[in-house]
């Protein structure tokens, strides 16, 4: 193997599967159903102190590394993606962006509250306007004094409905372009602020997604993201490679997950005498999805090994990120078809696993922006 995993990183996984196939399993279909939020597993989440995973011991967390990140993730995945996104959009989107970027005194009063899970967090990026097109953002800050006041609204943000606490994208000076984007925290009681509209989403379903509403919202200038304005630009993009290697860490569990459940069900179905996974076209369906699999996971691996080394991770995420989302769909539809009809009912796994992947190779920059960064870094 070229990535060895330790000891301390088998008892973590271990840990979690113990948790996920008590806790999780049983519940995560009906959760699906019923597009519910599962307040009780969140909680129990947090004891286990998964919501510390992606921030620093110094600051109530128990992140060791990105590798164990990225393995956590793809665990987590193989029974909820669900699960998994409301982690990652509190622990990694929210708190490791703010340990790398905030000040120290940012650290000190956020991290704790976030890592503990007494506190949700988010990331406000997109918006109605701005998504694949993530530096043309409208949402507006306007410096008042000693406070800055928010205008804008941001859509399809996980944990939008039940965030304590956001990082919020904004522009304070249009004419700088790139340079007029800044970074603030907008606790959800700040004057100002509301959460919008809740989706009813495809998949993903217990995991909430939804709109983050500023109007004249009030923030303290001690809330701007390392104290100094124009430096928004640079926290997204650091952010977005830890994101999209945590988005295809998810689909590869997700895969794996779905790739479990086709190979058990092409061993117990029979058809014509024998089980269908004697059958070449399925032994075919079978190969070609446990090879993805494999390279998927050398891909992700590698990106996270060089965020590790502190590495510059932008080709080697989009190369993950793209071939993992994109292969996560292909193996969830092979995963269907295996199991014929009795994959397109609600009473197989395999048929919510479908739909929970098709957002991968939407989120954290689509499919196609992942072929144009790709692009760039290979003209020559």
């Amino acid at each position: 193997m070229l990535y060895e995993i330790s000891e301390e990183q088998r008892i973590i996984i271990n840990t979690l599967r113990g948790f996920c196939e008590e806790k999780v399993k049983p519940v995560e279909e009906e959760n699906d159903r019923e597009g519910r939020y599962p307040e009780d597993l969140v909680k129990e989440m947090a004891k286990l102190g998964f919501f510390g995973s992606a921030i620093p011991e110094k600051y109530g967390g128990n992140f060791v590394d990105y590798f164990t990140l990225t393995l956590l993730s793809e665990e987590f995945s193989k029974y909820s993606p669900s699960l998994g996104t409301i982690m990652g959009a509190s622990s990694l989107l929210f708190g490791n962006n703010l340990s790398r970027n905030g000040t120290e005194e940012q650290k000190k009063k956020y991290l704790p509250l976030v890592a503990s899970g007494e506190w949700m967090g988010c990331m406000g990026l997109t918006e109605p306007g701005a998504g694949s097109d993530a530096m043309g953002l409208s949402t507006t800050a306007k410096k008042v004094g000693d406070e800055y006041i928010l205008n804008g609204t941001k859509t399809f943000i996980s944990n939008a409905p039940v965030s304590d606490v956001a990082l919020v994208y904004a522009t304070l000076d249009k004419s700088l372009g790139p340079k007029g984007i800044c970074t603030f925290i907008v606790e959800s009681g700040f004057e100002g602020y509301s959460a919008g509209k809740k989706f009813d989403k495809m998949g993903l379903r217990s995991s909430p997604t939804g709109e983050l509403v500023f109007e004249d919202c009030r923030v303290p200038a001690a809330n701007l993201v390392g104290g100094e304005e124009g430096l928004g630009a640079k926290q997204m993009i650091g952010g977005l490679d830890t994101e999209r290697v945590g988005w295809g860490a998810m689909s590869l569990g997700l895969a794996q997950g779905a790739f479990d459940e086709a190979l058990k069900y092409s061993m117990e179905r029979e058809q014509f005498g024998g089980p269908i996974y004697n059958f070449q076209m399925i032994q075919k369906m079978i190969a070609d999805m446990a090879t993805e699999i494999e390279a998927a996971r050398l891909l992700l691996y590698n990106a996270a090994a060089i965020l590790d080394k502190g590495g510059k991770a932008r080709l080697a995420a989009s190369y993950a990120k793209l071939f993992s989302c994109d292969m996560c769909m292909r193996v969830t539809t092979d995963a269907v078809q295996i199991h014929g009809g009795y994959g397109y009912i609600k009473e197989f796994r395999v048929e919510r696993m479908m739909r929970d992947a098709k957002i991968f190779s939407i989120g954290a920059g689509t499919s196609e922006v992942q072929r144009m960064i790709i692009c760039h870094y290979l003209r020559p």
